[in-house]
């Protein structure tokens, strides 16, 4: 009989994993790393165990007809989309994508955000964004070329729940006063304590491992206020990530989420000092329920210099997102007029002071 030992993550609660690069302990959710013999064997941070319950429907009888499940050879990712498509190409990696079969399974969606924004209106956000930053490489405003623009419902797991928070922070205050002789400066230290009850709605954890973290989390927030019941008619001219991270896989990360904005909230409320350090967060969650929901997001393709660049525009309220190259020579150039400035005005103020 075999045994395995789990080591809980102090931050998150996540089990955390031997990383052989860094000859550390690491956590996949939150990445945080630890010395294995400095690894605590109790937690900081602790998180009471959550009983979170699906609110998810299945699917009924005859609404998966005329969808389909569409794959990449390249990434992996599988699409659902209406059997019309045929064949297209993958949002995230570009590649083509072949029809899988007759989608079935899965968890059917509680809510989706119906896209309120265009293709046309990604475009026009795209050549803005480019458009209104410094340091572009001109050539890339001239050459770049969009070689796809998908509208796509990205999954996302909603965590909803009440919280007991506690909390301990470590405050200082900075006095400082001066006489003929010496400076003085007196530090005075605090332990400041918290507690109350926070309750949190749908917590949004992304359910896509193809869709980047940084990425879909810079378009948000999303305004659920807006959200409907879910209807494969939304998906009509659309494409839906099929999610591939289960919610009790994204369970780590709204507890660490929830974790984070206790110790926000309750930090928001030590006043008076000069400095606050959080020592410690423990909670204790009941009425743990998660849904499951779909999000809007254009992705847009673009290509220069043969690397490809990949931008993200809120479908809902037109945030858009994405990295472009700089100019390096224009950066140096800007760089050492303005160092040519400020030389030229410490000279100036030289000048005078000689003269005075």
């Amino acid at each position: 009989m075999s045994t395995i030992l789990e080591q809980k993550c102090p931050n998150c609660g996540g089990a955390v994993e031997f990383n052989t690069g860094a000859q550390r302990l690491k956590c996949p959710y939150c990445d945080a790393e630890f010395d294995i013999a400095a690894a605590p064997e109790g937690n900081s941070n602790e998180v009471e165990q959550i009983n979170w319950n699906s609110q998810g429907a299945q699917w009924g009888a005859g609404e998966t007809e005329g969808m389909s499940v569409y794959a990449c050879n390249s990434c992996g990712g599988e699409i659902v989309a209406d059997a019309t498509t045929g064949a297209t190409s993958c949002p995230y990696c570009g590649n083509q994508v072949v029809m899988k079969g007759q989608f079935s399974g899965a968890l059917k969606p509680d809510l989706v955000i119906p896209f309120k924004l265009d293709k046309k209106a990604a475009k026009e956000a795209l050549k803005k964004h480019i458009s209104g930053k410094k340091f572009v490489p001109k050539s890339f405003l001239a050459d770049n070329r969009l070689e796809e623009i998908k509208g796509v419902y990205v999954p996302h797991w909603l965590f909803t729940c009440d919280a007991i928070g506690n909390a301990n922070y470590k405050a200082t205050k900075v006095k400082k006063w001066s006489d003929d002789n010496y400076e003085y400066t007196e530090t005075s230290y605090f332990d400041v304590y918290r507690s109350g009850n926070i309750g949190f709605d749908n917590i949004p954890v992304d359910g896509s491992t193809k869709m980047s973290d940084d990425l879909m989390e810079s378009v948000e927030p999303f305004d659920l206020s807006q959200a409907v019941d879910f209807n494969t008619a939304y998906l009509a001219g659309y494409l839906a990530d099929k999610y591939d991270v289960t919610a009790e896989e994204s369970m780590p990360r709204a507890n660490e989420r929830i974790r984070q904005s206790i110790d926000d909230a309750f930090k928001d409320t030590v006043k008076g000092y000069d400095d606050v350090e959080s020592q410690n967060v423990s909670m204790n969650v009941a009425n743990g329920i998660y849904k499951y929901a779909l999000y809007p997001v254009w992705l847009l393709n673009t290509s220069w210099n043969n690397e490809k660049f990949t931008f993200a525009m809120n479908g809902q309220t037109g945030k858009f997102v994405g990295n472009i190259p700089t100019d390096k020579k224009a950066v140096t150039k800007a760089s050492l007029l303005l160092g040519a400035g400020i030389g030229a005005v410490i000279y100036g103020l030289m000048w005078l002071i000689e003269l005075l």
